[in-house]
């Protein structure tokens, strides 16, 4: 018997270590200062609040510092003319200011901004559904493990029982009260019991190593004390009152709308390619050019060559222009883009009404899931209760000799399945209400 109780004492290590406490809000705020993919979301909205700016979208004049430099060389050969040859070497300079200002394009600079700032929306709402998403994983992860801690406590506690028949027999047997067959069939139980609890902690440690991934800890065997209890939940759930939040609140909806309005704005965007364009273009530019080299003139035969000399010429040009232009003719294109454009918002709407129609489905599905669930939990723990006042009964008689080992068994094994139902059925009640808080925009605040 001792090295039975010395395998019941090596199966029990993480039940005594020191572990740090975590709370189920605890583990949401910690899986929300780590995701990747929330970070992802976090960097993206940064960069589309960037690009929602006035000076993106157009609004503002453009002006630009220019400066052009000119070198040449001129060789001239002409022995019938008074200027026979000549090499000239000309260099300049032209530094000069460009003021350019769109005056009217058709609106299409405010209604780019309008796009923009919608962009910018749907980044947030992108951030929106990445909580969401990390939310609801670090839930479910956090409850898998809240269960399989508890189903282990079970398992553990009908260990402690098999070993307690096992000694109980093991003194009967030393009184003549009991059989080899009798302490057989104890130790079998036991070690059954045993691999059972074996199985179930190496379920445990992986439900714990998921919760650190949801939660985004490197060190995935980090082990917790988890606080929050597995308890039934009172609330009941109104299907009206839910299609209206979900209508409203819905972030995958919100999206779809923001989708919607997109393809309305990308619409109006086309259209203004019928209209003009207007610009203003103003500026001024400095020139200094200078000449130098040498020339040979021949008269009646006597050839002089002399230098030129240093020139610097000097010009000074601003400029206003106005410009307009109207679009006559472009094969059509023009009116392709629209109707595209016209079709995709068509497409968007289709989206939302098939979304909409999905969305009501999966609520009421969920919602009588929920409630069938509710019920399921209320009959399985009564079942639970029922089975462990067995099972105090059942030692009772057993120890009385009123009813054999197989009995006894078959009734551990009762209390141990009926146990299992309950945290089963409490662990998908938890889901489906999480996914009913997620289905009316209720997980992100």
């Amino acid at each position: 018997m001792k090295h039975l109780f010395f395998l019941f004492a090596a199966l029990l290590p993480t039940l005594s270590l020191a572990q740090q406490p975590l709370s189920l809000s605890d583990a949401i705020q910690a899986g929300l200062d780590n995701n990747y993919q929330i970070r992802i979301a976090a960097v993206r909205k940064g960069i589309a609040d960037n690009n929602n700016d006035w000076a993106i979208a157009g609004r503002f004049p453009t002006i630009n510092l220019t400066a052009n430099s000119q070198n040449n060389y001129r060789n001239l050969s002409n022995p019938a003319g008074p200027l026979t040859g000549s090499n000239a070497f000309n260099t300049g300079i032209t530094p000069g200011v460009d003021f350019n200002l769109l005056l009217f394009n058709g609106y299409r600079v405010k209604i780019t901004k309008e796009q923009l700032e919608t962009q910018a929306g749907l980044s947030a709402n992108a951030q929106q559904l990445a909580v969401e998403n990390t939310i609801q994983r670090i839930i479910q992860a956090y409850y898998n493990a809240l269960v399989q801690q508890q189903q282990l406590e079970v398992v553990a506690e009908v260990m402690a029982l098999s070993r307690d028949r096992v000694e109980y027999q093991e003194l009967r047997q030393e009184y003549g009260q009991a059989s080899t067959f009798d302490i057989l069939q104890t130790r079998d139980a036991y070690l059954n019991d045993s691999a059972n609890y074996v199985l179930q902690q190496n379920t445990f440690d992986a439900a714990i190593r998921d919760l650190n991934l949801a939660m985004g800890i490197d060190e995935l065997n980090t082990a917790y004390e988890l606080t929050d209890e597995l308890a039934l939940s009172a609330d009941t759930y109104n299907l009206a009152d839910l299609q209206e939040r979900m209508l409203n609140s819905n972030i995958q909806l919100r999206g779809e709308y923001i989708n919607r309005e997109l393809a309305n704005i990308n619409t109006r965007l086309q259209e203004t390619a019928f209209k003009p364009t207007v610009q203003l273009q103003a500026g001024a530019t400095y020139n200094v050019g200078i000449s130098f080299g040498e020339q040979t003139l021949s008269f009646g035969g006597n050839a002089t060559t002399n230098e030129i000399p240093q020139v610097a010429a000097k010009t000074f040009q601003p400029f206003v222009n106005l410009s307009a232009a109207y679009p006559l003719y472009d094969g059509g294109a023009r009116r392709a883009r629209l109707e595209n454009a016209q079709q995709e918002e068509l497409v968007a709407q289709y989206t939302i009404s098939d979304l909409k129609r999905a969305l009501n489905n999966q609520l009421a599905n969920t919602l009588a899931t929920y409630n069938t669930q509710v019920r399921l939990v209320e009959v399985t723990t009564s079942l639970v209760d029922n089975a462990r006042q067995n099972l105090g009964i059942a030692e009772e008689r057993f120890r009385g000799g009123l009813i054999n080992s197989f009995d006894y068994r078959s009734i551990q094994v009762s209390y141990i399945n009926a146990s299992q139902q309950r945290l089963t059925a409490l662990f998908n009640l938890k889901n489906t209400e999480t996914e009913l808080i997620r289905l009316i925009g209720g997980l992100v605040r």
